[in-house]
């Protein structure tokens, strides 16, 4: 059978599986004897075990059936959870990792067989003299396997023949056919036995023709059967090959077959009495239905999401944008009649109703794109459990928010710069176990990761209680590299020292480790964030602790913005960046640094010439007033001059696509009403 078309599936039920696993070990660890931790493992290492087999993916099926082993022991209460077996499991849960990563690179598990992590785990079988004791319990069960006689495999010695049926055989033979009795052992394991018997039959259907088949295909579709079945099947193909089709199937234990002559203790009955007894049991089991009372269902509503690929949501997603740009072109159309007043309103009527359903099927669509940060953060608890043992350290991760929505494509991007900034407060940020007590501070480092929503903003925070950051220290560093000069240095002020960490091949560790210290890592959590439109800052404090503030757009698709004018040339200034409008008189502009500022209600705010900045052509004559657009970047502000307001309205973000080498202060491009196109201002890179 063609397996591929199920790989997407079992990618991400194994992904769902693998995080399950790795929170509930992560809970095991700390509370040993939690039974309910212990039957959630164990299910989810069964199901692993399952989806693998079913796949064909032999290594991980025996990976997860070791680990399943394992689990079986601690459920029965044959074997305790020790902090050596939580790490042997953690180590198989890396291992699992590292197939689905080989699976969803090129559908193959890879050549790993991982014997090392197998051979620990049943080190941890064996290490445990209580299972060692309670093997005695075990062993009947073995021998009673074992000591099965062939004659009670042959169950389909006993299957009872009808009248028509003899006679289908005898013509078989008749024609050089070949009837076989054929018994199938599905593994005690097997977690859809069902689904394993209907694999049997289709195999079956190409080389030949099931004739009867106990117990009734009905119960088998219905589960109502143990782990085996029998049937008798008329076939051309030698024994070989058919015993070969069943045995490809996955988790099927055994094949017992053989060539089939109606024994002649075998009841032989007539097809009318077949029939007979049909009715009969339907006749019962109607009865014992209409005299069972029914029973309300306590059972909880199923989670009523589905599974949609990203790409189908992006069609969707453009198909709102031409509608929005078709409305914004009305609106143009609209505002430039005049010709009859009655046809005008009408039509703007018309115009405010589209506006409406615009309006409403975007907020649907962005919500069905809104994804909750857990699907990122849930993996980082394991990564903070690693890091303490590998660093030393003793540090606990306290997570709030994670029900905090983003959109698809801002989560797919932010789990890498979350993940720098956990490993740099874990690393940098929090002081070993001994400096902490030395400084009164508690034995166990705190890192908080916390998310909530700001306005159309998201907002998540690193803070970690270590250290802070030595301004001098990365001063003296960025001296030695040649970042800065000395008189720089003696300039700059903290927040600006602060800054200096984001530059590339930036590093103040004094030892390269496999963690950090390789220069790598906060200047790509920068240019990631403001890649997604957002912005990063830092706030710290020596000897206290740091915080990281990342604040990323809700959605990067539909924004509003405030629709201004250059020379002539239509821009847009996205509207969650911009404090406020003022209108600012020449003669109050002053220099700091030969650069132009205002003083704006007691800040300083600098200003950015939008015209200078787009290399248009100067005014005629300079205005005695100026406009200015006032936008912030986390607690920085600057004032963007600007020729002429247009007003706010609603714009669909189009990327200008690489071929289009362009300067950085560019974000995107959009389609107004009128056809015409207007560049999106990236006000963070201006700032």
């Amino acid at each position: 059978m063609d397996l591929s078309q199920y790989l997407e599936i079992f990618i991400d039920e194994t992904k769902e599986h693998l995080q399950t696993l790795n929170d509930q070990v992560l809970i095991l660890e700390a509370e040993p004897d939690n039974i309910d931790t212990v039957n959630e493992i164990f299910r989810a290492a069964h199901s692993l075990k399952g989806m693998a087999g079913t796949m064909g993916f032999k290594r991980m099926q025996r990976l997860t059936h070791d680990m399943e082993n394992v689990f079986s022991e601690v459920r029965n209460g044959k074997m305790s959870v020790t902090p050596d077996l939580v790490d042997v499991v953690f180590k198989c849960l890396d291992a699992v990792e590292e197939y689905l990563d080989c699976i969803m690179n090129s559908s193959d598990e890879g050549e790993n067989d991982n014997e090392d992590v197998i051979a620990a785990l049943n080190a941890c079988l064996e290490a445990d003299s209580s299972s060692v004791a309670d093997v005695e319990d075990e062993a009947p069960v073995v021998v009673k396997e074992e000591s099965v006689s062939e004659g009670d495999k042959r169950k389909f010695l006993d299957i009872p023949i009808a009248d028509f049926e003899k006679n289908a055989i005898s013509e078989a033979k008749a024609k050089d056919m070949n009837v076989y009795g054929v018994t199938v052992y599905i593994d005690e394991n097997c977690m859809l036995k069902a689904a394993r018997a209907f694999l049997v039959f289709k195999g079956l259907e190409d080389v030949g023709e099931i004739i009867k088949c106990i117990p009734v295909v009905q119960d088998i579709e219905d589960e109502k059967f143990d782990f085996d079945f029998s049937m008798i099947v008329i076939s051309a193909k030698p024994m070989d090959a058919v015993k070969k089709v069943i045995a490809n199937v996955s988790e099927i234990k055994e094949v017992i077959i053989e060539e089939y002559e109606v024994p002649s203790d075998v009841e032989v009955v007539s097809s009318v009495q077949v029939q007979k007894e049909a009715d009969t049991v339907k006749k019962e089991d109607t009865k014992k239905k209409a005299a069972t009372p029914a029973k309300t269902s306590s059972k909880p509503v199923a989670n009523r999401s589905v599974r949609v690929d990203i790409e189908k949501l992006d069609v969707l997603m453009n198909l709102v944008s031409e509608l929005i740009i078709a409305k914004n072109g009305l609106v143009s159309v609209s505002n430039t009649q005049e010709e009859n007043r009655t046809s005008v309103q009408s039509f703007n009527e018309q115009i405010e109703y589209l506006e409406r359903v615009t309006t409403n099927l975007h907020e649907s669509v962005m919500k069905v794109r809104m994804v909750p940060i857990e699907s990122v953060v849930n993996r980082f608890p394991r990564m903070i459990r690693d890091l303490s043992k590998k660093l030393g350290k003793e540090m606990e991760l306290i997570m709030t928010g994670e029900e905090t929505e983003l959109d698809r494509t801002v989560i797919d991007e932010i789990g890498d710069p979350l993940m720098h900034m956990l490993r740099n407060s874990a690393d940098h940020g929090l002081e070993s176990t001994i400096d902490r007590l030395k400084l009164g501070k508690p034995q166990v480092g705190t890192i908080w990761l916390n998310a909530y929503q700001d306005g159309n903003n998201v907002t998540i925070e690193v803070e970690d209680d270590g250290k802070g950051i030595d301004v001098e220290k990365v001063k003296a560093s960025a001296i030695a590299k040649g970042h800065i000069t000395e008189e720089q240095a003696e300039m700059m002020s903290e927040k600006e020292a602060v800054e200096l960490l984001f530059r590339p091949a930036f590093s103040t560790a004094e030892k390269i480790s496999d963690v950090s210290g390789r220069g790598v890592g906060l200047d790509v959590v920068k240019n990631k964030i403001e890649g997604l439109g957002g912005d990063v800052e830092v706030t710290t404090k020596l000897g206290e602790g740091t915080k990281f503030i990342i604040r990323l757009p809700l959605t990067l698709a539909i924004i509003q913005a405030l629709m201004v004018e250059v020379r002539h040339e239509k821009y847009a200034i996205p509207l969650n960046s911009i404090v406020t409008i003022e209108d600012i008189m020449v003669d109050e502009i002053k220099f700091v640094q030969q650069k132009e500022v205002i003083n704006l209600r007691g800040n300083v705010i600098p200003l950015v010439r939008l015209d200078e900045m787009l290399d248009c052509p100067p005014r005629e004559e300079e205005p005695e007033n100026l406009v200015v657009v006032i936008v912030k970047k986390g607690d920085k502000q600057t004032g963007l001059v600007i020729d002429t307001l247009l007003g706010q309205q609603e714009i669909v973000i189009k990327p200008l696509g690489k071929y289009i080498n362009i300067h950085k202060m560019i974000s995107g491009a959009t389609i107004l009403g009128d056809g015409e196109v207007a560049l999106i201002i990236d006000s963070n890179s201006l700032v």
